[in-house]
């Protein structure tokens, strides 16, 4: 029974990550319609950026902090995907700053914006399961990556729609979204190694599924900080 437990941990945690409200929300659903408002974008826009220029330092905290090798191996070549493989223009920043730039914003004038509280709250408590226990940690960034594929699957149609609808905004460059949107399987396969490394640990699935939900709430929570409404 136990064996049988382990053998279905990763479809009950990749399920429930899938589900999850990170990534079913009244405003990422509109977000995905494209019906948004102006203010509502340029915020996303805005705020998007401090998680994209931030998230490479935060996830070295996590591989910092990670005495198993072969956990290391896996999220050092998540880290190398972020900052662009062999190619440092294909940087996953620069390429956020390109759309930022495209849509008349100056990448540079936002480096220092303040955050919103929600916004602080997601990066803040990445940092904190990353350098906390090890097992919520690992949670945490499987919830983050495994969440990502279907945020992209909602992020891109509702930009090309925005984009559609909004002459003002008919240059705008997405290559950074659709970019990464390929790249997502390829570390959702990493995480699932890890997942399954630990599988038969019943004390490490415990805490693997509380740090992919607490992770997961915070996010919920700061696609809800961008509406208006």
């Amino acid at each position: 029974m136990q064996n049988e437990q382990a053998d279905d941990f990763y479809g009950q945690v990749y399920g429930f990550v899938k589900r999850h409200p990170a990534t079913n929300n009244s405003f990422i659903d509109r977000f995905a319609k494209g019906d948004i408002s102006e203010e509502e974008f340029i915020r996303f826009s805005i705020e998007f950026f401090h998680f994209t220029r931030e998230w490479p330092s935060i996830l070295s905290t996590l591989l910092v902090n990670t005495p198993d090798e072969n956990d290391a191996e896996n999220l050092t070549t998540i880290l190398v995907s972020e900052l662009g493989d062999t190619d440092p223009k294909k940087r996953h920043e620069l390429l956020y700053r390109k759309y930022l730039r495209s849509i008349g914003i100056d990448p540079g004038e936002m480096v220092k914006r303040k955050q919103l509280p929600t916004t602080k709250a997601w990066l803040d408590g990445m940092r904190n399961y990353f350098a906390g226990d090890h097992f919520e940690a690992l949670g945490a960034e499987f919830g983050l990556e495994n969440m990502a594929i279907p945020m992209w699957d909602k992020l891109i149609p509702g930009l090309e729609a925005y984009r559609k609808k909004n002459p003002k905004y008919r240059n705008m460059d997405i290559e950074y979204f659709t970019f990464h949107r390929e790249l997502e399987i390829h570390h959702e396969e990493a995480m699932a190694d890890v997942l399954g490394a630990h599988k038969n640990d019943p004390v490490a699935r415990e805490r693997f599924r509380s740090g992919a939900d607490g992770i997961l709430n915070l996010e919920e929570k700061f696609w809800l900080g961008l509406s208006s409404r």
